[in-house]
């Protein structure tokens, strides 16, 4: 998050008002989604695990307009 410059409230907004676009539901030790939201005029993906009663961010970034299609599907 902080070598790409993205800021927790980015994340927290993506995660309350994103849109699952992936699932990963094999992943280990935890099934984990790739979430997509719009946030002002910039696209965040943020990547997280759900285990029980948590949630672990692995990895946020700004989709690559080279690699998605309407940064929500995959080239």
């Amino acid at each position: 998050m902080y070598k790409r410059n993205i800021n927790s409230t980015d994340v927290r907004q993506c995660l309350l008002n994103g849109e699952i676009i992936e699932e990963y539901s094999d992943d280990k030790p935890y099934p984990s989604f790739l979430i997509y939201a719009k946030l002002d005029q910039k696209y965040l993906h943020v990547v997280c695990a759900v285990a029980e009663e948590q949630l672990f961010i692995i990895t946020t970034y700004y989709p690559d307009e080279n690699l998605w299609i309407d940064h929500k599907k995959r080239k």
